[in-house]
């Protein structure tokens, strides 16, 4: 390790009006446009309150490829150090890497990095020893309030003793990771990654070095920060395109997809389909729950957010483990986790956290897990999830209303009253329709929950059912967005649209983001749309390319999809997606919810 003395200087050039980071603190994270919102002296200021919260003041800094992200990381160092800190510098790292290396060396951590945001955004993400969570309630609300008066008062105090030091991390994650997961190479395997120019360019070489029977076919593996291919981002279907190209072409056995700071991974099967992040939560937990019990455990437990599919819980206890019901948010699961001493923890936007690894997310860990299964089958990827996938999900679909409770009241005195319904409020809304003695097609459960940070209502719908989702899932956006029935029907939506076969376009692999709806980019505001259309804020939300599936463009006199250029006429201010065919009024769902 290398030691980098620091300046006895005063950071903040001058006293400043009363700051408000209010915008960039977020619930368990920092995050925004770089330069403008995190500058270097917004980045200085948290890195010394950063090290006020901490006792002992030790912690390891990492970076993403961003191109702000080394300036951003050493603003942060040198607050730190100036307060008295010993930092560990890591350089460029993924944010499981550093979660690696706070376990390992039993200090707190701070990850520069916007994830799967946009090149212009950065962000950090800090933990306590250990990689344990921080969140607003347990330590970012008294940064914010501390770094607020640093950059009030222009200046940050230097308590001595405080000193840098350069750390190289990479080695010991490789080793962390290969152990935990040990893959057994009874056969070769091709793989296509797609690292989206991103961190994973960095970690997946690493790892495949010591795993010779992979044949890695790589994409994107050059680290740049301006993402010139596609964003680090496979929560939109059109970063999935590349991969699932390569996948056919090359004739791979699966394909895999990291997102920015590579703490997520999506996974391809040989089809070019992307599989259900529940189906992988399922099969992580078994291989989990089977390797507990092997050492003595006798009833592993895994925690899994409400919107996972109900074949998780299925898979759980039929391998003898025990499922601890999570709202969405990582730091809740992190909590219960370490509260429960589960196993795993897995959440429909495909983070899945393991015991071993301090409790922490690691994409890198879910690919062990995957390519470890397929090493342990002699079939395809597809065969080894198929019975992980047993039913039918509408993804998640966002609603903007202008009173979020009242919607969800609404909902509720529709369901309550229906026989063998069971609602809770763990997370918003469950209400469960399921009796296994039922007819298939009477079984359904779905999810109703607000955003914490737009007006929106997020729906999932689970049934057993292809035509019993799509009946309930039509009947609750009815309800949550006040039509008194439901009138034309759209494209089918994008976790469904992601179990096509490519070339098709992808869809979603997971839910979309909490921040953002799951469109690739926002629609025209009403003003916008032609002819002054008062299209609902809801049928922008949803509208997609009949043909092919993708966002639409609602131009100055055709609608025009955006990833194939299909184009639509516009009559009377409404977009005519289907032409040739007068528009047909679609009748409310027959009979309505079955009881």
């Amino acid at each position: 390790m290398t030691e980098n003395p620091t300046e006895d200087r005063s950071p903040l050039a001058e006293a400043a009006p009363a700051p408000d980071l209010s915008r960039i603190i977020k619930a368990y994270d920092v995050r925004g446009e770089a330069g403008t919102e995190l500058t270097e002296e917004v980045a200085r200021a948290l890195g010394a309150a950063f090290a006020d919260f901490l006792d002992p003041k030790d912690m390891v800094i990492a970076h993403d490829m961003r191109l702000s992200s080394p300036q951003l990381s050493r603003a942060f160092a040198d607050g730190a150090v100036r307060r008295g800190a010993t930092v560990a510098f890591a350089g460029l790292s993924s944010t499981d890497q550093l979660y690696c290396t706070s376990g390992l060396h039993q200090a707190a951590g701070a990850m520069f990095t916007a994830s799967h945001n946009p090149a212009p955004d950065n962000g950090i993400k800090m933990c306590l020893p250990g990689a344990r969570p921080i969140s607003r309630s347990t330590g970012l609300a008294q940064m914010q309030a501390q770094a607020e008066a640093y950059l009030a008062s222009g200046e940050i105090p230097e308590v001595p003793g405080g000193r840098s030091q350069d750390l190289d991390t990479l080695e010991d994650y490789v080793a962390t990771v290969l152990r935990l997961v040990p893959v057994p190479g009874r056969r070769p395997l091709r793989v296509v990654v797609d690292a989206a120019n991103a961190m994973a360019g960095l970690t997946v070489p690493a790892v495949a070095a010591h795993l010779p029977f992979l044949d890695i076919v790589p994409l994107y593996f050059e680290l740049d920060g301006t993402f010139p291919h596609h964003e680090a981002n496979p929560l939109d279907p059109e970063n999935l395109k590349d991969l699932q190209a390569a996948v056919l072409r090359e004739g791979a056995d699966l394909g895999l997809a990291f997102d920015g700071d590579a703490d997520r991974c999506f996974v391809v099967d040989e089809q070019g389909r992307g599989v259900n992040p529940s189906a992988i939560t399922a099969l992580i937990a078994q291989r989990e729950i089977a390797r507990a019990r092997a050492a003595g455990e006798e009833t592993p437990a895994v925690v899994a957010n409400l919107v996972s599919s109900r074949h998780v819980q299925e898979a759980i206890e039929a391998a003898g483990g025990r499922r601890v019901r999570s709202q969405v948010g990582h730091s809740l699961i992190k909590a219960l986790m370490a509260e429960n001493s589960a196993v795993f923890g897995g959440e429909h936007s495909a983070h899945y956290y393991f015991r071993d690894f301090f409790f922490a997310d690691s994409g890198m860990l879910a690919a062990l897990h995957v390519l470890a299964a397929m090493e342990e089958s002699d079939g395809t990827l597809s065969a080894l999830f198929a019975a992980h996938d047993p039913y039918t999900a509408s993804g998640e679909i966002n609603s903007r209303v202008a009173d979020a409770a009242a919607a969800r009241e609404r909902v509720r005195a529709r369901m309550q009253d229906l026989p063998g319904v069971q609602i809770d409020d763990l997370d918003g809304m469950t209400v469960t329709h399921w009796d296994e003695s039922a007819d298939a097609e009477e079984n359904w459960w779905f999810s109703l929950r607000s955003s914490n940070t737009e007006p929106l209502l997020r729906l999932n719908v689970e049934a057993a059912a292809p035509e019993t989702m799509e009946r309930v899932r039509e009947e609750v956006l009815a309800i949550v967005r006040g039509e008194s029935e439901w009138t034309e029907p759209g494209p089918e939506p994008a976790a469904q649209a992601a179990q096509e076969p490519a070339p098709e376009p992808a869809a979603d692999l997971a839910p979309a983001p909490a921040s953002e709806p799951a469109a690739a980019a926002p629609l025209p505001s009403r003003a916008d749309v032609v002819g002054g259309s008062a299209l609902p804020d809801w049928v922008r939300d949803v509208l997609r390319c009949p043909q092919c599936g993708s966002a639409l463009d609602l131009e100055a006199a055709r609608v025009r999809c955006r990833d194939q250029g299909h184009e639509f006429a516009i009559h009377d201010g409404i977009p005519v997606l289907i032409e040739g065919r007068e528009s047909e009024e679609r009748p409310a769902s027959e009979g309505g919810l079955r009881s």
